[in-house]
């Protein structure tokens, strides 16, 4: 049976990274990042572009879902709220697949520390430290899987999230 693993989780915590790492551990798999679905110029954020973005994310999941040549299709994004969950969700109800819905948590110390390395390295600007503990709180309300990475690396997260899902 298919995998679905969406892993959520602020700004800056290391989405990315351990789904880089998720896909050479798990085969036949796929990775989307769902702000590549927002990688536009000049960057609009309106209700139409979000409707299409949704829609892309949404169009995307379903083909690889369907698409036989993949059993695990990894999937991460800035999801902060469970209606955007939903939102992805539904047009996918008609398919047969398991899901993990994987929330990526940790201090505000860790976090910052991330972001300011990042911020360092000319990765992200200053302004998305602020926007991302912000929104930290919001994961503890979500109906997922907690992982805290405060003190794991992207390695050590992978494994745990590779563990429950095999």
């Amino acid at each position: 049976m298919k995998k679905l693993m969406i892993i959520n989780g602020t700004m800056g915590i290391g989405k990315s990274t351990v789904c880089k790492i998720l896909l050479d551990k798990l085969k036949p798999s796929i990775y989307l990042d769902g702000d590549w679905c927002w990688n536009m110029n000049p960057f609009i954020v309106s209700e139409e572009n979000k409707a299409m973005v949704l829609d892309n994310i949404t169009h995307l999941l379903k083909n690889y879902l369907l698409n036989s040549s993949y059993k695990y299709i990894v999937f991460c994004w800035v999801i902060h709220q469970e209606a955007i969950f939903n939102q992805i969700l539904e047009p996918l109800t008609d398919l047969d697949f398991e899901l993990y819905k994987i929330s990526l948590v940790c201090s505000e110390a860790a976090l910052r520390r991330r972001l300011e390395q990042d911020v360092q390295n000319g990765m992200r600007t200053s302004d998305v430290i602020n926007r991302s503990v912000q929104r930290l709180p919001l994961y503890d309300k979500m109906d997922t899987v907690k992982i805290n990475v405060s003190h794991l690396t992207p390695q050590e997260t992978a494994k745990k999230i590779y563990n429950l899902i095999k």
